[in-house]
């Protein structure tokens, strides 16, 4: 072995083995138990980051683990085509070609989206692979490649017979800036401070003539005023004493067009929002559409897609709509309509692609009828049927599926699954949606004529699909569905599914839905979510703050096993990561120690190790206690590990694995064996337990592993590869809990001299002797029988250990347990100088402690300082407090 662990030599080499090995491809038709996972497609627009190297290396442990248990694992990977973002990034690259994808035409710029799709969608595959992920590749697949294409048709068309896909007009989420349709869940909402604008609406009452007064006015307040062009009504609570002059009214007149708006009321008016009154516009708001539905009123739609004013604006078509909206604000003052604007804080939707805000618009569409398909996807979670880790996720998803609202599906783009409907240009009305199935063929190829009428005048729906709804059904799709193939019936259902929160309701309750819709079950049986990855400071990763901490140049700087271990180190189930450049080197620096220590035990292996059994060692009884212990605690590691592999906490599994092999295994057992390293047992156990903690380290850190281990002598028989080898099993009999305790109380020994020596500064190179005096007479045949552990690691000369030691003079002393223990200082340290020197020291820190006291106690500086500031100085406090009562404790000893 080199004398360090190079990542860049060793990654390309060892992924290389895997595939030309097919490692990573399952089997059908075998005897063994069946694991299985669909990836999360990345977007094939994507570039690897750390929410992607988070997701994918939790998959990535649960699969090899389960690999290593013997399962036959299928780990399935692909890409999503991603409707809006893909065709947003090759309409750019047209852009600077100084083209529009309307010059191209529909046809030529699909092409130009597939050529875009050949020459950069390998990047994320390819990135995934550097970060060691263990997918079948060879079952790679696309969302719109021919098979999920067909299956998407399947379903639409199974979903149209089934009366659960209809298509109407209603108001929907509209990004002006992709030009298409959102479904809710695609419009995040984020809080942003908007204003009520007070506008005066004049009031025409009843045989009256003329003007009205300046009286004859009612108030209504909007944070939309360019909205107001498309009014058609205003809304007031009956129960409002406010208004009830309003009953005597006839209609009210919209400022600027002058156009006459009715005066309704309905109860569903909150009396405690803005003024009361309700501007009534349906083709721009859901619940106003819903008021012109309940009162049969005119819906007009003022504005263009890219959200600009139409010809109904009058001398504000044109404007965008917050050019709108100022003009608008303006022509109001000038009529003295306008009353005043007041700061509103609202939640207002924006494009999850772009990040545009979205525009409510009246729009025909396309939409999936979701409440009979949640009823079965509702039960098995409530009856356990699926589990949430963690299971608070649960009630978020019964909360939303239970208050499920129809899926908008239809997008007004061309990259996508075009939808699979058809027109009879003779039948079919596009004016007309009150039937809308006059003249409308669902079919998954294009007709030849109309059944109806016998016509060849046949379009095809001019949108796409939303994204999602191939995505829902990725869990079967990808094993073949709706052909019966062996995937589908040896891996479907699946048996887990690592993802973040964020697409909770995007994808995750969508599956299950479609799961059961199509295949009768639930497509996995556990749902990890995972928490969001943040910089140190609690942020999210965004480029506009500058705080993305790139995975590649993470692997590039510091090798992919210690960005892995890193990140699942501070994991915890369900939590966010709080993530910063320097939490790396954990995962570096603990490389760095297995490979040292992997350099120890070969260079030490001196004798034939191979195929002796560490279980016949045992049963045998001539193992030394270090070597004895040394197993048991690997036994009960790996015991440990598999117990939090099995419930995802994989930070447990990490962090359990980091203090057996940094601590338990290198720091002590290492330093114990020196002592017996020439003997054949001891090397054993050093083969043996390095071999095995290779193997439950490898799921987390896969590379270092293979290369220690591929290095390690082996039997004839031996697998080619550690990610083949077997896990470790559990067995009882290698774990011994007196050992444990034993061993426990040697080392909490070595370590109280070692404290004792670094207080009094006793130089690292002189012996000394102890005294230990302890309770029962076994305690002193233990702690001989294990002396020389004490010695070598505490440099420790001579050791007195009986139920009736006595303090000596002047001595270091510590308690451990119900033992306590001596270390004499005379002849060691020079006493009167001690003396002086922790008298000037505790003297130094009285007088810093009485300066940090008297400025707490000032009200000045509490008040005044920032409270960072102030709590820094108490912490100041408490550390020279505590500071000062040790050495105080010292001069007590002497």
């Amino acid at each position: 072995m080199s004398n360090a662990y190079d990542p860049k030599e060793v990654e390309q080499k060892i992924y290389a083995l895997w595939e030309k090995n097919k490692f990573f491809h399952a089997k059908t038709g075998t005897d063994k138990k069946k694991y299985s996972v669909v990836i999360p497609p990345p977007n094939v627009t994507g570039i690897l980051h750390m929410g992607h190297a988070l997701n994918n290396t939790i998959q990535d442990i649960l699969v090899r683990y389960k690999r290593m248990q013997g399962f036959e694992v299928l780990w399935m990977p692909g890409t999503d085509h991603a409707g809006i973002a893909t065709q947003n990034v090759v309409e750019k690259k047209l852009k600077a070609e100084k083209k529009r994808k309307e010059d191209l035409g529909r046809e030529k710029f699909i092409e130009n989206v597939w050529q875009w799709k050949e020459k950069y969608g390998s990047t994320i595959i390819n990135q995934l692979k550097r970060l060691g992920c263990s997918c079948d590749w060879d079952r790679e697949r696309f969302t719109m490649d021919e098979g999920l294409s067909n299956a998407v048709k399947e379903v639409f068309v199974d979903l149209y017979n089934r009366d659960l896909i209809y298509r109407g007009t209603y108001i929907i989420n509209w990004c002006p800036r992709c030009r298409t349709a959102l479904s809710d869940e695609e419009a995040e909402h984020m809080d942003i401070d908007g204003a009520f604008y007070h506008i005066k609406y004049p009031i025409i009452r009843k045989n009256q003539q003329g003007n009205p007064t300046k009286d004859d006015y009612v108030v209504v307040a909007t944070t939309r005023p360019e909205t107001m062009l498309g009014d058609v009504a205003i809304c007031v609570n009956p129960k409002d004493k406010r208004y009830k002059h309003l009953k005597d009214a006839q209609e009210v007149t919209l400022p600027i067009l002058n156009r006459k708006l009715k005066i309704i009321f309905d109860e569903e008016v909150d009396v405690e929002v803005g003024t009361g009154v309700l501007k009534v516009t349906p083709a721009h708001d859901p619940v106003d559409f819903e008021l012109g539905k309940k009162y049969g009123l005119e819906e007009i739609n003022v504005m263009n897609e890219d959200a600009t004013i139409n010809a109904i604006g009058g001398e504000f078509e044109g404007m965008d709509r917050f050019e709108a909206r100022e003009a608008i604000i303006n022509k109001l003052k000038q009529m003295g309509l306008f009353v005043k604007s007041e700061v509103h804080r609202h939640a207002v939707g924006h494009c999850y692609r772009c990040n545009t805000m979205v525009e409510p618009r009246l729009s025909p569409q396309w939409f999936v009828k979701m409440k009979p398909l949640a009823v079965p996807a509702i039960k098995a979670v409530e009856k356990d049927e699926i589990n949430f880790y963690p299971k608070r996720w649960e009630k978020v998803y019964l909360n939303w599926m239970n208050n499920i609202r129809d899926w908008c599906i239809s997008r007004q783009i061309w990259w996508g699954h075009r939808i699979p409907v058809y027109y009879c240009q003779n039948c079919y009305d596009d004016k007309d949606l009150t039937d809308n199935r006059r003249g409308v063929i669902v079919s998954k190829t294009k007709p030849e004529k109309c059944p109806e009428c016998k016509g060849t005048d046949i379009k095809q729906e001019e949108d796409v699909l939303d994204t999602w709804f191939s995505s829902w059904l990725w869990p079967f799709s990808t094993m073949g569905w709706p052909q019966k193939t062996k995937e589908l019936h040896e891996f479907y259902p699946t048996s887990m599914l690592a993802t973040a929160q964020d697409i909770i309701f995007f994808w995750v309750a969508r599956m299950i839905m479609a799961g059961y819709a199509f295949m009768g079950k639930a497509p996995f049986k556990d749902i990890y979510i995972h928490g969001i990855v943040r910089d140190d400071k609690g942020r999210k990763m965004s480029k506009s703050i500058g705080n993305i901490i790139d995975p590649l140049d993470i692997i590039d700087k510091f090798g992919t096993d210690a960005l892995r271990f890193s990140i699942i180190s501070i994991t915890a189930q369900g939590q966010d990561i709080f993530l910063s450049e320097k939490k790396f080197e954990v995962g570096r620096n603990f490389a760095n120690k297995l490979w040292n220590a992997s350099r120890f035990v070969k260079m030490n292996l001196k004798e034939d190790v191979i195929g002796v059994s560490l279980e016949d060692l045992v049963k045998c009884g001539k193992l030394n206690s270090a070597d004895r212990w040394i197993i048991s605690r690997f036994y009960k590691t790996a015991d440990e590990v598999s117990k939090y592999l099995e419930t995802y906490k994989l930070n447990d599994a990490a962090n359990r694995i980091y203090e057996f092999v940094w601590h338990e295994f290198c720091d002590w057992y290492l330093e114990m064996s020196k002592l017996t390293i020439e003997q054949k047992n001891t090397q054993v156990v050093l083969y043996n337990i390095l071999e095995m903690s290779l193997r439950i380290m490898h799921p987390i850190m896969p590379f270092i592993s293979e290369e220690i281990w591929q290095g390690l002598p082996k039997e004839e028989d031996a697998k080619i590869s550690i990610m083949v080898s077997l896990w470790p099993k559990s067995k009882k009999k290698m774990k011994d809990t007196v050992i444990d305790k034993k061993m426990a109380l040697i080392i909490e020994i070595i370590q109280t001299v070692r404290n004792i020596r670094a207080n009094w500064k006793i130089e690292p190179v002189k012996f000394i002797d102890i005294a230990i005096k302890v309770t029962q007479d076994e305690e002193v045949d233990m702690i001989r029988d294990n002396q020389i552990y004490i010695k070598r690691l505490a440099r420790v000369e001579n050791i007195t250990v009986s139920t009736t030691v006595e303090k000596p003079e002047h001595a270091g002393v510590a308690v451990i347990g119900d033992l306590e223990l001596f270390v004499p200082l005379k002849g060691v340290i020079d006493i009167d100088r001690e003396k002086l020197r922790l008298n000037d020291l505790i003297d130094e820190l009285k007088k810093k402690l009485n300066l940090v006291s008297d400025r707490l106690e000032k009200g000045d500086f509490v008040n005044k300082a920032p409270e960072k500031i102030v709590n820094m100085e108490k912490e100041r406090k408490n550390v020279l407090e505590t500071e000062i009562s040790g050495l105080e404790k010292n001069l007590a000893q002497l």
